[in-house]
């Protein structure tokens, strides 16, 4: 806390660097606070020295064998002998016993087997047990009664979708790439179920390591999701300086993530120059850096075997299409009063000419009303009353253009002529004046009519071409103008558009057959696509790598010497890599030296965090951040037992959670001791179970599991608890009325990158916009206002009290034991069930039901 103080003060210190030191000093005399940092940053002032270093300093004072504990081999520590031997059931109570006993404490009694069982349903299920659990688990009398409950609960299938939870907050997993347009990712929930079956199967850790880092080489593409977890800037631009930065920040964020999430450093620290605190260079970062040269984020197909079937359907469709749009586009009226064609649409452009032969079709976007323009779909169509689209790359037409949008999958050239429709489908060039698209006719072919536009589905207005020209050729050297914008009236982004389509003006018959035919051509869109598309996921794509530079100061712009491949050089053994190596070799490199016995760190790193999420506070209490800035560990020697103990086990996680499960550590009662708590507020030595409030997931539901509204469908896409948003910008409204569609686990919530839901965000769940391995758990009157009032906790209530109605409607007081049994796993006291009659006397079992869900037993976990 001193050194937080101290830079805090020291910051403010800094913006008056040029008031007189006498009057620092005063300022600083006025303020209350941490006398021991004043008196540092007083000193400091008075001397005319830079104490901005301090942390710096006092990191450097701490002998290496304490900053970097971490980094040492791991060793084989034996459980330490003890007087009470009764109370230490395994080797975690022995060490944890033997800190007690330095500390004059002594542990807790057992907790209570209602409390118990509720503590290890809401800690790995996220779920409250039922009554009949309860019950089943308070009548069993055998020795083993609570062991078949852990293994229970460990083979449910829904711990996994608990603990995935977890591992998701540390990689920072959304569905929507963050930054000002935040786009979804419609395709991201793939990683997400990958992780949860993962956790269910027991997967070796290391085999979950490698997954995620080289899964494309194991046909396991999905588990890759990892390295596209984070935020990516999508906007492009031809901005170099941008377009650099955008880069340097993906590269980054996998780098930061892989290192933090499976070895606990902070290895971004050392991006613009040697980290401060641990021994990391800055040739250490751009090495490691040089593994993810050729990854990058991107959709990518998984693998479907009915994958021909599919393109042989869309191909027919397309054909189908293409002969629907072209007796379509019969119907439209471009033509004005004034002689003139109606201005450049977003949506659709028809320049007809009188027939002429051509092989070549070439549409010039001399200019657009703001940057580079967009081209969905160049259609060239026969003339006559049944127009065939002989464009399209179905039939044979070659498409080819001036230029590229680069690193876009978007905007490719081959979408010109791809019989696909939308902004997804389209060309945008490099340029933003005089940029050509052009079709290559299989042969020479009477061409009637083109038609264009910049976005047939509407939903983007920029990047309108307002001036061009088409022309046609028989040889590719030669070309005649057969269209241009100046046949049409001048571009006016806000007059009103002519309609192209007008029945008014058609007879009957036609108005009627025109109908028939934009209702098929909307269906035969949504068909071709849904079925081009296939099943996707949203993962990284691979390339050659580049070459990786040592950036001076972290600026993408000032290139250094050429940095190879290679694991960080303090760490395990060295892995040193050829500059030339594959890129999937750097890959498959790193996983190894990750997953290698002999690195110190890998093992440490997931039971310090399986710990955590069992007792609130992992015995390093920095999760992601080993290093000497990270907090040392409260009992070393048993971390490195339980490291041991998972490696020893084959790397299988459950193996960890049943050891820590099955201690009577973990058995504690919680109750406070005020002897104790003199010694240990905190209950950082173990001497209780530390109770703690729940996570926003199991508070949700909880509340609907209790209410039985619950939906346990596992996979698939997440429901949606926003608003539909089709804006390029995205903008996240909750909903605030919900159905039974939106009733499933939280886990399964569609997440949006900095947004919270309405009623569960106040509960610090976190945003996605950085890694949260340790949630914040704070107390507010908006926590209490949104269990209390918010519409979601009206619907449960009412839904809570219509089901213990119908359990149990002989009797009141059999609906209020069923009520207490459900929420809080017990019986009510007779002063509660007395004032539980009147409330629900006064106003309905509806308000006792709320009542429920709001005390604070409801929320914690004892």
């Amino acid at each position: 806390m001193g050194t937080l103080v101290s830079v805090v003060i020291w910051g403010t210190v800094c913006a008056f660097a040029d008031t007189p030191a006498a009057e620092l000093v005063r300022a600083l005399e006025g303020i209350k606070g941490d006398a021991e940092a004043f008196a540092r940053i007083k000193a400091a002032i008075e001397a005319e020295t830079d104490p901005s270093d301090y942390t710096v300093r006092k990191a450097a004072q701490i002998p290496d064998s304490e900053k970097y504990w971490a980094f040492r081999p791991r060793m084989r520590p034996e459980p330490p002998s003890i007087t009470d031997q009764g109370w230490a059931v395994n080797p975690i109570d022995a060490f944890v016993l033997a800190r007690l006993v330095e500390a004059n404490l002594s542990p807790s009694e057992a907790a209570s087997k209602r409390t118990l069982i509720r503590r290890v349903y809401l800690d790995v299920l996220g779920l409250p047990p039922s009554p009949e659990e309860v019950d089943a688990f308070i009548n069993d009398t055998s020795d083993n009664a609570y062991e078949k409950i852990v293994d229970h609960v460990l083979a449910s299938p829904h711990y996994g979708e608990r603990w995935a939870r977890h591992w998701l907050d540390v990689i920072r997993f959304a569905e929507t790439n963050g930054f000002e347009t935040n786009t979804p990712r419609r395709n991201a929930w793939h990683y997400r179920d990958y992780v949860i079956q993962a956790f269910n199967e027991d997967k070796p850790y290391t085999e979950f390591i490698t997954e995620q880092l080289t899964g494309d080489l194991t046909g396991n593409i999905v588990a890759t999701g990892f390295l596209s977890a984070g935020p990516l800037d999508e906007v492009k631009s031809p901005d170099i300086v941008l377009t650099k930065m955008q880069r340097d920040q993906e590269l980054g964020d996998m780098v930061s993530t892989t290192a933090a999430a499976f070895l606990g450093l902070t290895v971004g620290c050392a991006k613009c120059h040697d980290h401060k605190f641990d021994p990391i260079s800055q040739r250490d970062y751009y090495a490691l850096r040089a593994v993810f040269a050729g990854v990058s984020h991107g959709e990518r197909e998984l693998p479907d075997p009915e994958r021909d079937i599919r393109m042989r359907q869309v191909a027919s469709l397309k054909q189908e299409l293409a002969a629907l749009r072209g007796k379509l586009l019969c119907f439209a009226r471009d033509e004005q009063p004034d002689g003139l064609l109606r201005r450049v649409s977003t949506m659709e452009n028809v320049d007809r000419f009188e027939p002429v032969e051509a092989k070549f079709v070439r549409f010039t976007a001399r200019k657009t009303h703001d940057i580079e323009p967009c081209i969905d779909e160049l259609e060239v169509f026969t003339p006559g009353e049944s127009p065939i689209n002989v464009a399209l790359a179905a039939n044979g037409g070659i498409a080819t253009a001036s230029s590229g949008f680069a690193d876009n999958s978007k905007h490719r050239i081959a979408h010109l002529n791809d019989g696909l429709f939308g902004n997804d489908y389209s060309w945008i060039p490099a340029g933003r004046e005089n940029e050509w698209a052009q079709i290559e006719l299989p042969k020479p072919t009477s061409i009637g009519f083109v038609a264009w536009a910049r976005d047939r589905e509407g939903n983007f207005r920029d990047r309108i071409v307002t001036e061009y020209t088409i022309e046609t050729s028989l040889d590719g050297s030669t070309w005649k103008t057969v269209s241009s914008s100046e046949r049409r009236q001048p571009f006016n982004p806000n007059a009103e558009l002519p309609p192209l389509f007008v029945p008014e003006k058609l007879s009957a018959d036609d108005a009627a057959a025109l109908k028939d035919i934009q209702n098929s051509e909307g269906r035969l869109k949504t068909d071709i696509t849904s079925l081009a598309k296939g099943p996707r996921v949203y993962a990284v794509k691979f390339e050659p790598p580049s070459p990786t530079f040592l950036l001076s100061r972290g600026d993408p712009m000032m290139e250094r010497q050429f940095i190879a491949p290679a694991t960080p050089r303090f760490v395990g053994e060295r892995c040193d890599m050829d500059a030339a190596e594959p890129e999937t070799q750097r890959r498959v490199k790193l996983a190894q030296w990750i997953c290698d016995e002999r690195n110190p760190l890998t093992a440490r790193v997931i039971v310090n965090r399986i710990w955590q999420h069992h007792f609130g506070r992992g015995i390093v209490d920095s999760p992601s951040d080993f290093g000497a800035m990270g907090v040392r560990p409260t009992h070393p020697e048993l971390l490195d037992w339980l490291a041991n103990a998972l490696i020893d086990n084959g790397w299988k996680l459950k193996s960890v959670h049943k050891i820590i499960l099955m201690s009577n550590t973990y058995r504690q009662s919680s109750a406070p001791n005020a002897a104790a708590l003199e010694v240990d507020a905190d209950a950082r030595l173990l001497w209780r179970f530390p109770p703690r409030r729940l996570d926003m997931e199991p508070i949700r539901d909880s509340i609907l599991c209790v209410s039985g509204q619950i939906d346990l469908a596992m996979g698939g896409p997440g429901f949606d608890v926003f608003e539909p948003n089709d804006n390029y910008v995205h903008v996240y409204i909750p909903k605030t009325h919900f159905t039974r569609a939106e009733y499933r686990r939280m886990i399964y919530q569609w997440k949006p990158r900095m947004e919270q839901d309405h009623t569960f965000g106040v509960f610090d769940c976190p945003d996605a916009a950085q890694a949260m391995p340790k949630r914040i758990t704070s107390t507010s009157p908006l926590q209490a206002l949104s269990l209390l009032n918010s519409p979601f906790m009206t619907q449960q209530a009412e839904a809570f009290a219509e089901r213990v109605e119908k359990d149990k409607g002989e009797t009141i007081d059999a609906q209020i034991a069923r009520a207490y049994a459900l929420a809080l796993c017990r019986e009510p006291t007779e002063d509660e069930s007395a004032r539980s009659r009147e409330l629900v006397n006064a106003f309905g079992m509806t308000a006792l039901c709320r009542a429920l869900l709001n005390v604070s037993e409801f929320v914690y976990l004892n």
